[in-house]
């Protein structure tokens, strides 16, 4: 069975009477509250009892795994979640109004008649308050996820050669991924050279790696349904004194950021600091995106770190940590590491060196 570290009761806990129920319809909410990844179903949470409604496809995985709410096979959703509502007495639901469309708001409506559907975004609210702060779990998948990619980038290095097609590196990193033991990529990976690597977002193509190129690979691994998140830029042969100069500046904004992080803090505080860094050495003007985003069940997730950022930085938070520069039309330099917030600092869960990596 999976702990999930009693998220559905700790739901249940937060419903405001027994009338009231959470209805939960999104594939995230739900491995979040079951523990296993699914492509359909739905959780009803009420004071008294909870239950997972889900397909034949799924049924047996999910008696095997699900502890902590009551597994039906679904046969008929409107029936059947009807009889539970009844059975509850349920006057109230409330949904997550980030992830339920209008049209599925208004057949929800129509078919239970009897009840008010909540679409405030209180739901949401809530399960975004719980998901932001990570359990020591959480984190040990994380950083499972983590180093399945670093082993994964530490073997693309001995296999780095000019000539190579930055579609050709993307693929051997996520080949090497999957043999290493990831569920999957974490996102599209981004292998981006010489003048490519002045798009933040680039997407691999048939470029050839050069002699004199810098390379950005942003990359990450998923273990479990949990992400990981880095990003290292390296070199094919010579860099100049102004490559290697970005390369420092980056490298320094990332580590001065880290020394700022806490609890406490706010996101665009931890921003400022690199941003201020890039400044001091002359590249502020080149770094167009915030600093970090927070990294879990999806990839880019709260809290964010940026010049807009609403968030205050608590114990248990995951950040990734990634100040960059980019030149159009010349090359661009980003360092990533995923980093978990602590009352007095931060732990950075990536192990790989941030020195600068030529390949001859």
């Amino acid at each position: 069975m999976v702990n999930n570290g009693g998220n559905i009761a700790k739901l249940a806990d937060k419903l405001s009477d027994e009338r009231h129920a959470a209805l939960i319809t999104s594939d995230i909410s739900r491995r979040y509250f079951c523990g296993f990844t699914s492509s359909a179903g739905i959780i009803l949470v009420t004071k008294e009892a909870s239950y997972l409604l889900i397909d034949f496809r799924y049924f047996d995985k999910a008696k095997q795994r699900v502890s902590d709410c009551e597994v039906i096979l679904l046969e008929n959703a409107k029936t059947q979640l009807m009889n539970l509502l009844i059975k509850h007495g349920i006057t109230t639901v409330s949904v997550e109004s980030d992830a339920m469309t209008v049209t599925e708001l208004e057949k929800y409506k129509a078919n239970y008649t009897f009840v008010t559907f909540d679409s405030s975004c209180g739901l949401s609210e809530m399960i975004g308050k719980m998901r932001i702060i990570k359990t020591p779990e959480e984190i040990e998948k994380i950083v499972k996820a983590q180093r399945i990619a670093e082993r994964a980038f530490s073997r693309l290095l001995r296999d780095i050669k000019p000539g190579q097609t930055e579609k050709h590196v993307a693929a051997l990193l996520e080949y090497y991924m999957a043999e290493y033991g990831s569920d999957g990529k974490s996102f599209d990976t981004i292998a981006a050279s010489g003048v490519n690597s002045a798009s933040p977002h680039a997407v691999p193509t048939d470029k050839k790696l050069e002699n004199g190129d810098f390379l950005t690979l942003d990359f990450g691994a998923t273990y479990d349904g949990y992400h990981s998140d880095m990003t290292r830029t390296i070199a094919i042969g010579k860099v100049t004194d102004d490559m290697k100069k970005m390369y420092d500046a980056v490298l320094f904004a990332n580590l001065d950021a880290m020394k700022a992080i806490r609890a406490d803090i706010s996101g665009k505080v931890a921003d400022s600091v690199a941003r201020s860094t890039l400044d001091a050495w002359g590249f502020g003007k080149y770094f167009g995106h915030g600093l970090g985003h927070g990294v879990g069940l999806e990839i880019h997730e709260a809290p964010s770190a940026s010049p807009s950022s609403q968030y205050t930085l608590k114990e248990g938070m995951i950040l990734t940590v990634e100040p960059g520069a980019y030149i159009s039309g010349k090359y661009g330099v980003r360092t990533e590491d995923m980093v978990v917030v602590t009352n007095d600092g931060c732990r950075n869960l990536t192990n790989t060196t941030k020195d600068l990596i030529i390949i001859d």
